[in-house]
């Protein structure tokens, strides 16, 4: 997809959820002095409200009941609000139009029951202004009166604080949401700078490419804590955790008093409680984003898909710290009166899902059990979404803009779903040929695949029969077009070529101005098709054996990483362990200056073998089996032949990778030669 379309579908999975926010569409408490009328008034007795209790049979010894249809026909009730509404919102220059919508919409506090009177008519009944004041010992109401001032200054502080604390929850919830988004898309437009782009490439080796921790990233840490990010990664990930604390801990305003929380301490506590829960609520669309395979950064940016899932791990992090916190400061507020009800055990079992992610996602558990861990991971991930949606539908309805960052998260993760399905639908149902080269490898050849012969794209293969309870299971694979392990043998054919100019309708029959040229061609066409070379481990691929027509499904191809950068270099150096060949291959038939350099095992050279057509065509190559390649040295070598831009691609172990990253690293802070560096594992 071209970045301008991508751009555009960005903009139209962004607008919706800036539409829809309070203060960005939603406007929950306007106008204010309105709501403080009504909710200063809600909790007095009505003459019809004791009446509506004991038909009811309700137990008496709670507060009556007050109906909406109790309200509508109640004259006391619609004097009084509409009196209040008159006098306190006269003072912010609300207009009668406004004060009208709201009380068609609540002053019987439900839309659905119209009141006896408009707002107008009501002010026009009321004979004499009233001039007595409810005070704290009057409990109902039975004529036109005053509200309480200090029950009216307590609602409207509330309403109007809390609104105010919604609308900054959005805009920094938008900020996040940007930020998070934008800094790649910045990042990497900004190589297109005039000068940038050499700017870029001498600070690379000192802030994109090294690891934080040694030479690990590829290779796990130890005791499999994970992977250490490079500086790069962890700029991003240091400035976007730093966003996240100031954004959480700034602007909070108190007004005291309160009709919600007595002390500012108690109301403070409680605007951090609801920024948490949705700043969580925020990172919950980037998390899903990060970890898609038809991820839009990835159209519009020259970042990796692996950088990605990197970034999917830290952000997630990041979140359950939002939840973390979200529920910690909701106990003292309101635990336990409001333990029992449904939107808070909804909330207890989106905060459980939360912490089994985080804590279940290790490397540790990635690595032994990949296939249970992948499972698990989307069940509870669809627990951490529903238990978010009833969570807020039972605590406040579905009104107030939260469920945006919901609809936004779900609308990410169906679009790569679909996105998925539409590649294999595409492609269709293939029969796969399995060849057992032998030593643990096998070569599967799919015919009919015309995807070309571009450098850094791979596959998601499925292999539906090797596993029938788990035909999900999938795995990526580089791809290597089959024309290339076709003999170049040739036969020799003739071709006809005028030398005669003149008319266009010259007889072939009668004119002897022709003469035969001699070419070689093909002894047969090229085979159309895709070659996988798979060496079996654990999970599906472990099931792989001979077979001529196995029942296969293909979804891609997707990128490993940008190419662009490393093709305008003046040299590109291929380095390369074991299976890792397959994914430099297909830059050998892309660039015009490329050398070689592969490593295996002495157990595999059956792979050299197979890898021969292909081999015995690159010009400048250096195949060891058995004996490991000097990096340093290799470098030094493209920077003394006096290359002034040197591609560097590394495919293979994670040791390998790491290695190779950290000697040019090395060599970029050297010299004048200036290093690409490409690495494509799949570690994920």
């Amino acid at each position: 997809m071209k970045v301008p379309s991508a751009a555009w579908l960005a903009f139209l999975l962004v607008k919706p959820v800036v539409g829809a926010l309070v203060g960005y569409g939603i406007y929950p408490y306007e106008p204010p002095c309105a709501f403080a009328c009504d909710r200063s008034l809600s909790s007095m007795t009505l003459e019809c409200s004791s009446d509506m209790a004991m038909e009811s049979g309700m137990d008496m010894m709670g507060p009556p009941m007050t109906s909406p249809q109790c309200r509508a026909g109640d004259s006391p009730w619609l004097t009084t609000l509409a009196w209040c509404m008159h006098v306190m919102c006269a003072k912010y220059n609300v207009s009668t139009s406004e004060l009208e919508a709201f009380w068609e919409k609540q002053s019987t506090e439900d839309p659905t029951v119209v009141p006896k009177w408009g707002y107008t008519t009501t002010l026009f009944n009321i004979v004499k202004p009233p001039t007595r004041a409810l005070s704290d010992a009057d409990h109902t109401l039975n004529s036109t009166a005053l509200v309480n001032p200090a029950v009216y200054t307590a609602q409207f502080n509330a309403l109007t604080a809390v609104q105010r604390e919604n609308v900054v929850e959005s805009a920094f919830g938008i900020a996040i949401l940007v930020a998070g988004f934008g800094i790649p898309v910045v990042l990497t437009w900004l190589g297109y700078v005039p000068y940038m782009s050499s700017v870029l490439s001498k600070i690379k080796p000192y802030l994109v490419y090294p690891s934080i921790f040694g030479t690990y990233h590829v290779r796990p840490l130890p005791y499999l804590l994970g992977n250490a990010p490079t500086v790069g990664q962890s700029l991003y990930i240091t400035l976007f955790f730093i966003l996240n604390v100031v954004l959480t801990a700034v602007d909070y305003k108190s007004k005291q008093p309160h009709a919600w929380y007595a002390t500012q301490g108690k109301e403070i506590q409680a605007y951090v409680f609801y920024r948490t829960g949705t700043l969580a609520f925020v990172l919950a669309p980037l998390i899903l984003l990060f970890s898609s395979r038809n991820n839009v950064l990835l159209w519009m940016t020259n970042w990796s898909h692996a950088t990605f899932l990197l970034l999917h791990r830290w952000v997630a992090r990041i979140f359950a710290l939002q939840v973390l916190l979200h529920t910690l400061l909701a106990l003292p507020l309101y635990y336990p009166a409001e333990s029992k009800k449904q939107y808070w055990i909804w909330g207890a079992v989106a905060t459980i899902a939360v912490m089994i992610l985080v804590v279940a996602s290790g490397l540790y558990v990635r690595a032994f059990v990949y296939e249970f861990f992948l499972t698990m991971h989307i069940l509870l991930s669809v627990f951490v979404i529903v238990g978010c949606w009833y969570h807020i539908k039972f605590w406040i309805g579905l009104t107030w803009g939260y469920e945006t960052w919901l609809y936004a998260a779900c609308a990410v993760w169906f679009f790569d779903r679909l996105a998925r399905l539409g590649r294999i639908l595409k492609t269709g149902i293939r029969g796969a040929k399995v060849t057992d080269i032998g030593g643990g490898y096998v070569r599967v050849d799919i015919a009919g695949i015309r995807w070309g012969s571009e450098p850094g794209k791979h596959v998601y293969t499925y292999f539906p029969m090797l596993h029938p309870l788990r035909p999900w299971e999938n795995h990526p694979f580089s791809i290597l077009p089959t024309a290339l392990f076709q003999p170049s043998s040739s036969r020799p054919s003739s071709e006809i070529i005028s030398s005669t100019a003149g008319s266009d309708h010259t007889d072939v029959e009668k004119h002897s101005g022709f003469t035969e040229r001699i070419r070689s061609t093909p002894d047969s066409s090229p085979a159309v098709g895709l070659t996988l070379f798979i060496k079996k481990s654990t999970g599906m691929t472990q099931y792989l054996q001979a077979h001529d027509r196995l029942l296969t499904l293909l979804e891609g191809s997707y990128p490993n990483n940008a190419t662009q950068e490393v093709l305008r270099c003046d040299r590109v150096l291929l380095i390369g362990g074991g299976i890792g060949i397959t994914s430099l291959l297909p830059w050998v038939a892309n660039h015009w200056n490329v050398k070689l350099c592969w490593s295996v095992k002495e157990t595999a050279q059956c792979l050299v073998e197979a890898m021969d057509p292909v081999l015995s065509r690159v010009a400048e190559k250096d195949i060891r089996i058995g004996r490991r390649l000097d990096f340093s040295a290799l470098l030094a070598k493209e920077v003394n032949y006096g290359w002034r831009k040197v591609g560097v691609v590394v495919s293979g172990p994670g040791g390998l990778c790491d290695d190779v990253r950290a000697a040019t690293v090395a060599a970029g802070k050297k010299g004048k030669t200036v290093f690409e560096l490409e690495v494509e594992a799949y570690t994920w």
